[in-house]
């Protein structure tokens, strides 16, 4: 086992409010130091919200789990000043092959788009993943932010209020109470936190086991993401094959209902199967085994009193298309500067119900593309198997058939259409930069559009005059002034003006589009800051 999984990176220390005669309160605290509540944790420190994470473990997660990081979530994690860490510490792909049977049916080529600054995707496994945020939180707190990690610290009770949350904390030296004005649930698919409130998921569990190996090997396969349906090492089921750092290769082989999954993990039964995949004469080291089944489901509301549930707390999908962990990266992304301003009194209490309809819609999303998946890899009838070995037929031979070969959605940001923050469209511009969607990148002078973005309100002026910044309501958007001048590339103009010859976007902290118009309107826009802070 890599040896990552047997250091402590938060090891437990006492803290001075295990002394204190009443429980200290504090603004935010975090249950859960998996990707989303460590990305939580960072982008409000960054805001200058104090937060604590509590965690019962001291250390990164066993195994590699997720693997899969797309643009979006890269992107955001330039914002908190960890997306370079990332991208060098990964494998980039963009290209994948389907076979059926030993046959390649299929192929795609996620060609990395012009101008912008980050890969389709990165495959890092998720015990790297966190050890770079909390290194990355390492670093803000030695630059004084608020920001701590509490390791050994077991959530045993939660107690919501009207106008906060306590909790009980058991520690190697015993137990202690905290209050916070906002709890965070990231603990998980099987949260604590949502069982001791009595609360549930609704949604479709699929009965289907599926093995994982990382296994540890030289070998010639090309970074690109292999799928099998049927295929002769693995009859009547699927499999995967996806390249990880330091030579670890991650290989999934769906193994159908009614196993026994303690036997199945155990190495006598694992190697003969991959071996079968991978050659009698290929080398490999085991380096971790686990057998999962999955669900595709979603908790009703996300925000009960002052609890906010994120990631696989809130929603699970299955694994394929790699939407798990994306999409929690997603929410903190929503939530975190919306508490900002909520906690600093420039928002009320009811925009972070915002936050459940953005990222309820962002789940719903997932789930239904992650279910089309999953029907489409594992049919539950002859007719559905039938129907789905004809379309892997036809697709080797024939262009309209590929579309409909479902080896797994990859996942995309979701554009929050209908949202009560976002403002009617007032620009004749391409649809991939309309009010909701979350903006794409392009080159800038020597830079990168998002990059000039930060975490803040933006008034973005593309050949169009406007003050240097908008104030309403204590909320401040500073201008960004740009031409299609200072993108020689031209995919400044390509995606957010098309036709037009001006325009101007209002975008939010989180890089989504908020309202945008052909020129700047003052009384339309502060209407729109409004509107995008909850207070219209």
């Amino acid at each position: 086992m890599t040896k990552i999984f047997d250091v402590p990176l938060y090891a437990y220390q006492r803290s001075p409010d295990q002394d204190a005669s009443v429980p200290v309160r504090h603004p935010v605290l975090i249950i859960g130091a998996g990707p989303v509540g460590l990305t939580t944790a960072i982008d409000l420190a960054q805001l200058g919200v104090p937060v604590v994470v509590l965690d019962d473990n001291d250390r990164v997660v066993t195994g590699s789990r997720a693997i899969c990081f797309a643009k979006r979530p890269l992107e955001i994690l330039d914002r908190l000043g960890c997306g370079q860490q990332m991208v060098d510490h990964g494998v980039g792909w963009s290209k994948g092959k389907v076979f059926f049977d030993d046959r390649p049916v299929y192929d795609f080529n996620l060609t990395d788009e012009p101008g912008h600054k980050r890969p389709a995707f990165i495959n890092l496994q998720q015990y790297t993943f966190e050890r770079l945020l909390v290194e990355q939180i390492r670093e803000m707190q030695s630059a004084g932010a608020p920001i701590e990690i509490r390791g050994c610290n077991k959530v045993e009770a939660v107690g919501q209020h009207y106008d906060h949350v306590a909790i009980e904390l058991d520690t190697p030296e015993g137990s202690y109470t905290l209050e916070a004005d906002w709890l965070i649930a990231c603990d998980g698919a099987n949260s604590p936190t949502r069982r001791m409130l009595g609360l549930d998921f609704d949604g479709q569990v699929f009965e289907d086991n599926f093995l994982i190996a990382d296994v540890v090997m030289q070998a010639n396969f090309p970074t690109e993401r292999w799928f099998w349906f049927d295929p002769p090492f693995n009859r009547g089921q699927s499999a995967l094959l996806h390249k990880q750092p330091e030579n670890v290769w991650r290989i999934d082989l769906q193994l159908g209902r009614d196993i026994d999954k303690e036997r199945e993990k155990r190495p006598e039964n694992v190697i003969p199967r991959l071996k079968a995949m991978l050659g009698e004469h290929v080398e490999f080291t085991l380096d971790w085994v686990s057998i999962y089944t999955f669900q595709c489901c979603r908790m009703e509301q996300f925000v009960h009193g002052r609890t906010i549930f994120a990631g696989d707390s809130a929603h699970q999908v299955s694994p394929f298309g790699a939407r798990g962990a994306n999409s929690g990266l997603q929410d903190a992304d929503n939530l975190a500067w919306k508490l900002h301003l909520v906690l600093s009194g420039k928002a009320p209490n009811s925009l972070i119900d915002s936050y459940n309809t953005e990222r309820a819609q962002a789940a719903d999303e997932n789930i239904l593309n992650s279910t089309r998946s999953t029907e489409f890899i594992t049919p539950k009838s002859d007719m559905s198997r039938l129907l789905r070995d004809a379309v892997l037929d036809l697709s080797a031979h024939h262009a309209f058939a590929r579309p409909l070969v479902n080896s797994g959605r990859l996942s995309t940001p979701c554009t929050y259409d209908g949202s009560p923050l976002i403002s009617a469209d007032a620009l004749a511009a391409p649809a991939l930069t309309r009010p909701g969607s979350p903006c794409p990148d392009a080159p800038i002078g020597t830079g990168h559009l998002l990059d000039h973005l930060g975490n803040q309100f933006i008034l973005l002026t593309i050949d169009a005059d406007a003050p240097d910044h908008l104030e309403e309501c204590g909320v401040t958007a500073l201008r960004l002034a740009l031409s299609v001048r200072d993108d020689p590339s031209l995919t400044l103009k390509r995606q957010y003006l098309g036709d037009c010859p001006s325009g101007v976007y209002l975008i939010r902290p989180d890089q989504h589009v908020a309202a945008r118009r052909d020129t700047f309107d003052e009384r339309h826009f502060r209407a729109a800051l409004r509107r995008a802070t909850g207070k219209e």
